[in-house]
Parts: C-alpha cells; structure tokens; sequence
C-alpha cells in the first residue's frame, strides 16, 4: 500500500478499505454526472466549485463553492452538480449541517508554521471531525504520521506532498489520502501559500457525558453541575446510538 495517493478529481469512488480500523470510503463528484453514495454512515465534505445538491431522506441541502457539509446518510445520499470531495465514515450517524465558505487561514496553531480550524466538531470525544489547513508561503513541514487514514482536497495555492516514496505536485482541485501511520510532509514554495480541506474518520476530542458545557456550566448554589452526582442524568435514549 502506498504511503499517499495524490491524484486529480474524478467522479465517483475513489478509495475504499485504506482504514479498516475506521472504515471510509472516499468520493469524487463533478458537475457532468449524478454521485449516489450508499449508506449509513455519515458524508463530510466540500465543495470546490459550483454547487452542490445534496438530497436524501426526503431532504434537501445547497452547497456552495468554499462551503463544506456534513450529511447523515441512513439509506443513500445522491448529489447533483458542484465539485468537490466527501468522505463517508461508515456506520457513524453524526450531524447534518453545511457550513462556510472557509477562511483563508486557520483559528488553531498546528506545526512549523501552519495553522488549522476544526470546521466540523467531533459531536463526542473520538468521533469523526473535518478540518481547514493552512499552509504559508515558504514552509517545510517536519516528517510525520497520523495513526489513521486522512483524506482531502487542496482548495487554493499549490505545494508538495513528500513521502517516503517520493515527492508529488498539489494544486487546487487535488485529492489526497493519506494511509495509517505513513510517513509524509507538504511544503509550500516561497511565492504561495496553500489550503486544505481534511477529514479525519476518529478524534481524541470532544465532548462527553461526564464533561460538556451544558453539564459545565449549570450551577446548583455556585457549584457545578460536573460535580453534583445525584442530579446526572444516568440513562436516556441519546440521538446517533442507534
């Protein structure tokens, strides 16, 4: 297998199997032709250009160039128009929502230089999240890993992927996978900086029963409701279990 795939957009499936840990598939879609991704699980993506119908359980979403998405998908999701990517995270029932257009840098400090933005949340610690990469002019990214597959689209700018392997060209409208623990590093020439979007399938972040801002933040005569015990809720029918 190898380290990364780098390769242009085209329609339809473009990786499947890569995680089985976290099983994803991975999807192109153009303007020319109807994209139908079979479910469930939960379809995270973005849109490159044009716009992008996004229809399933009898709903109906729009989104645009710069905007990304995240789509339950309990039978099918089909999408019509628009080009981008999305990556479904099989058997995963998380939010829907369309969000953006994405900034031109990211909110969080990341490594040598670049930054990042956690556009899509991880609804529960270790669940899936989708991310903005930011890459100045001029860096030189320190080999690394991920311990699990990421999947992406370079939005704007141009750099390199290097791997273990070799070196390979990234340019608006690329699509990228990286595999489970494979070393890489992107670097940007001196004239441009570059964006990303990414899906990542897992996290070790978020929000859980014993620690959330609602829980938090609820107060009984000045103490949290964190530490109250007797007042938690102990069992409950929770959205996304099924």
């Amino acid at each position: 297998m190898p380290a990364a795939l780098v390769m242009a957009l085209e329609h339809g499936l473009l990786a499947e199997g890569a995680d089985p840990s976290f099983p994803s598939r991975v999807y192109g879609f153009r303007p020319q032709a109807t994209l139908v991704v079979e479910g469930p699980g939960t379809a995270f993506g973005f849109v490159h250009s044009g716009a992008a119908t996004l229809e399933g359980e009898g709903q109906q979403r729009v989104a645009r160039a710069g905007e990304y998405f995240s789509v339950v998908v309990r039978d099918r999701l089909v999408v019509e128009g628009g080009e981008g990517f999305l990556a479904l995270r099989e058997g995963f029932l998380g939010l829907n929502s369309v969000g953006g257009p994405i900034e031109t840098r990211g909110r969080l400090m990341y490594i040598d230089g670049c930054s990042d933005t956690l556009l899509i949340s991880p609804p529960m610690r270790g669940e899936p999240c989708f991310n903005l990469l930011h890459f100045p002019p001029g860096i030189d990214q320190t080999m690394h890993t991920h311990p699990t597959i990421r999947a992406g689209l370079v939005h704007s700018g141009r750099g390199l992927c290097r791997t273990e392997t070799g070196v390979q060209r990234l340019e608006p409208g690329c699509l990228f996978i990286l595999y489970p623990d494979a070393p890489h590093a992107f670097a940007t020439e001196a004239d441009a900086d570059m964006l990303l979007t990414v899906y990542h399938p897992d996290s070790d972040f978020g929000p859980t029963h014993a620690e959330h801002p609602m829980l938090n933040r609820t107060y009984v005569d000045g103490v949290s409701a964190r530490y109250i015990d007797a007042i938690r809720t102990r069992k409950i029918a929770v959205a996304g279990s099924d």
